[in-house]
């Protein structure tokens, strides 16, 4: 074999001929306790082993091993493999991925001369995926002109570029602009141009990270994508309405949201009838539903607060800060009955902490929650208190379908800071009983109910958080008519002692004893 002769001279084969001479020679002679050491059987072993490794891989043909470097993190991890012989010394240019990362690199040169001598090296007709990390490149704008370029030439399926952080960065050339090869896009710290012809026809998937696109923009990258299936935004702004009527493009991701300049409170607007998956996460993002008719899932974690931050609240008066406290809950509440208006026929919910507290102070003013129709509601990073366990029973109660039940309380230690009209709801919500409160609640169809708690976050409220988790189990107990299983899964970390074992099963014990809807339902309190 070519491969299996070249390897041998090159590393294993020379060694393997030294050790043996040098064994021949010493045998019989005087022999230090190093070569002793050297020579011993077990060691001779080893050699044989990793040298039959070797042999084996050698034995591969060159697609399979360009393959199997195309998997390493990087492609200078890939490009280091050539010093191991004559054979892979350019196996690194036949790979079919090339990621070009600036973080293991001191000084700029050398990343842009390493990218440089690679693609001018490049012998493989078409790369999968090519990611390109050019922040902080402003300078050699020529350079990434040209590895641009050189994506569009090899028909890149799956391109990741970081442009710079500023309005200095390389633009797409107009060429990639009607690539036909792209398949997945993830654009970061990118400025589109605003008069490009967007002709994107091969492309399923979008992601596109701190930008700012024009509603304009918007529409143009939608039409201009007639394949795509996915589109992300994370810290994206500049548009107030994403607007989408095709059929094919099924998932939506929205995380976070970029203010406009002219420092207005924006609310973005989303018309999208043929959508099957809508996911709003992210701080201050504030989204009307004008048209999600046929959403299957919805996943809804963001939050806002009715006051930005803390230095606001002292230069305002007491006056004003209530005045604009009651517009906003105002607005909050508006915002979401609307969302639970047009979710309604969602089959899968998940709903995060902000929408509850929302859904709380809903209930106590006595306004209407639309019926839910949904089978599967998942609670995520709820805080464990009273305020928040009124507004779960109203959630529960408008989804009078729910099957199966999950609660993952927050992981980390939480410190609410509520204004004084939030701070009103909470204190209603402590003179309130909740089994009174809620004595009237069934749920007809709830079969399985899971709540998930972290023993450091119950170690962080340790007095409160066990005795409203025992009132949330009781509520559902109570209240669950076909309830088949209900489990409580307390998380640990390795580190961690069991100092919460004791309350653990005091708990499991004292649920044993609250009445329940259901006669078949089993209690399960685990520790994992």
């Amino acid at each position: 074999m070519a491969s299996s002769g070249d390897s041998s001279q090159d590393s294993a084969g020379d060694s393997s001929q030294d050790s043996s001479g040098d064994s021949s020679q010493n045998d019989g002679l005087t022999s230090s306790s190093s070569n002793n050491l050297i020579n011993h059987p077990c060691l001779k072993k080893q050699k044989l082993s990793v040298t039959k490794t070797l042999d084996r891989i050698s034995q591969l043909p060159d697609s399979l091993l360009a393959q199997i470097l195309s998997l390493l993190p990087t492609t200078k991890d890939a490009f280091k493999t050539s010093i191991l012989s004559k054979r892979w010394r350019y196996l690194w240019a036949s790979v079919d991925n090339l990621n070009f990362t600036r973080t293991s690199y001191r000084k700029t040169n050398d990343f842009v001369s390493f990218t440089d001598y690679v693609i001018a090296h490049f012998v493989s007709s078409k790369i999968k995926r090519l990611k390109l990390d050019c922040s902080r490149l402003s300078p050699y704008k020529s350079h990434i002109s040209r590895w641009l370029s050189f994506a569009v030439e090899k028909k890149v399926e799956d391109f990741v570029y970081w442009s710079s952080s500023n309005r200095n960065g390389c633009t797409l050339s107009e060429s990639f602009y009607t690539c036909s090869s792209v398949v997945t896009l993830h654009l970061k710290f990118y400025c589109f141009d605003s008069g490009a012809a967007i002709q994107w026809k091969s492309l399923k998937s979008i992601k596109l990270e701190y930008l700012v696109l024009s509603d304009e923009g918007i529409a143009n990258l939608v039409s201009g994508c007639p394949a795509l299936e996915t589109m992300e935004f994370d810290s994206v702004g500049g548009f107030l309405r994403v607007e989408i009527n095709s059929l094919k493009l099924k998932r939506l991701y929205l995380k976070g949201f970029l203010f406009p300049s002219d420092r207005r409170d924006p609310t973005l607007e989303i018309v999208a009838p043929y959508l099957h998956h809508l996911e709003i996460s992210g701080v201050h993002l504030k989204c009307r539903l004008v048209d999600v008719s046929s959403l299957v899932t919805a996943i809804l974690t963001f939050h806002t607060h009715c006051i930005k931050d803390g230095q606001a609240l002292l230069e305002e008066d007491a006056d004003d800060e209530e005045d604009n406290c009651r517009d906003s809950h105002q607005f909050f509440g508006i915002l979401v009955r609307d969302y639970l208006q047009k979710l309604r026929c969602a089959s899968e919910l998940t709903i995060g902490n902000w929408f509850i507290e929302v859904m709380c102070m809903l209930q106590f003013k006595g306004l209407h929650i639309p019926e839910l129709k949904c089978k599967y509601l998942t609670l995520e990073e709820l805080h464990l208190e009273k305020f928040n366990l009124f507004g779960v029973a109203s959630l529960l109660r408008a989804s009078y379908h729910v099957e199966t039940l999950n609660i993952d309380f927050a992981t980390a230690k939480f410190n609410i800071a509520r204004c004084n009209f939030g701070l009103r709801y909470s204190a209603k919500a402590e003179s309130i009983d909740l089994q009174s409160w809620t004595s009237s609640f069934e749920f007809p169809n709830l079969k399985n109910a899971k709540i998930v708690i972290s023993l450091t976050y119950l170690k962080d409220h340790l007095e409160c958080c066990f005795d409203e988790l025992f009132k949330l189990s009781e509520f559902l107990l109570k209240n669950a008519k076909v309830l088949e299983k209900f489990v409580i899964i307390s998380k640990r970390r390795e580190w961690e002692s069991c100092w919460a074992s004791q309350y653990l099963i005091g708990l499991a014990e004292k649920l044993l004893t609250c009445p329940r809807s259901s006669a078949n339902s089993v209690i399960m309190v685990l520790q994992e």
